[in-house]
C-alpha cells in the first residue's frame, strides 16, 4: 500500500492537490491511503519550505505547486 502524504496547512491549494492525488491513484487502481500533514514542524522535517507538497512513502515528489492528476499519475505509476 502506498502512503500518499499531502503537506500543507489545509489551504485551498492543499485540498486541490489532495483531490488530484486521489484521482490519480484511483485512475491507476492503486492500493493507497492519503494522510494530510498539517503541522509546520512535521512539514519542515520533510525539508519542504513551500506548500502544498506531496510525498509518497516519505519521499517528497512535488513541492510548491498543485500537480494535475495526469502529472501525478506519472509520479505514482
Amino acid at each position: 500500500m502506498k502512503k500518499i502524504q499531502i503537506l500543507g496547512t489545509g489551504c485551498p491549494k492543499c485540498e486541490k492537490l489532495a483531490g488530484n492525488a486521489k484521482k490519480a491513484a484511483d485512475n491507476l487502481g492503486l492500493d493507497y491511503e492519503i494522510e494530510k500533514v498539517t503541522e509546520l514542524s512535521q512539514i519542515m522535517e520533510f525539508g519542504v519550505m513551500s506548500t502544498p507538497a506531496l510525498a509518497v512513502d516519505g519521499k517528497v515528489l512535488v513541492v510548491g505547486k498543485v500537480a494535475s492528476p495526469a502529472e501525478l499519475e506519472k509520479l505514482l505509476g
